[in-house]
């Protein structure tokens, strides 16, 4: 397994807050969609971006936006009737809001399904997604540590 240097990840950083290809295909995406679907890609991703301005910007399973930070965050997948947010590590987060109300059997991820005509709790999802970067940002921390070090904390 490939690991990520610490430059690798400055350039990636500087490369979605310059508008790289992640944030240009991320723009694509937004104006493909249109309507009330690509609006509310737009604001989440506005909303993404507020509550984490290192947020990495990534297109990856051919068309799914991916926002990042030591790991991803959630993902944007559009449908017919719900733009779908899907916290990767969602089943591991607080959420006193409600705001999940899709995929919740899992053990792993949850989502929020937005629907035409929902109003985003603009104060609730920046919580969440701050709290999924702190999250990713913890995991990280702790595979990034020195083994002997892990053991002694483990111990």
């Amino acid at each position: 397994m490939k690991k990520t240097t610490t430059a690798a990840k400055k350039k990636s950083a500087a490369k979605q807050s310059d508008g790289g290809s992640g944030a240009k295909r991320i723009d694509a995406k937004i104006k493909e969609l249109g309507g009330w679907r690509g609006d509310t890609l737009a604001r989440i991703r506005a909303l993404i971006r507020q509550a984490d301005p290192d947020v990495i910007e990534e297109i990856k399973w051919g068309d799914v936006p991916v926002w990042s930070h030591d790991g991803i965050i959630t993902t944007g997948e559009s449908y017919k009737s719900a733009v779908k947010m899907t916290f990767a590590k969602g089943a591991s987060l607080k959420d006193p809001s409600g705001l999940f109300n899709s995929s919740l059997e899992g053990n792993t991820r949850r989502a929020i399904d937005f629907r035409e005509g929902d109003k985003i709790d603009e104060k609730a999802l920046k919580a969440l997604i701050r709290e999924a970067v702190a999250l990713n940002t913890a995991v990280q921390a702790v595979r990034s540590a020195p083994k002997a070090s892990r053991k002694k904390k483990s111990a």
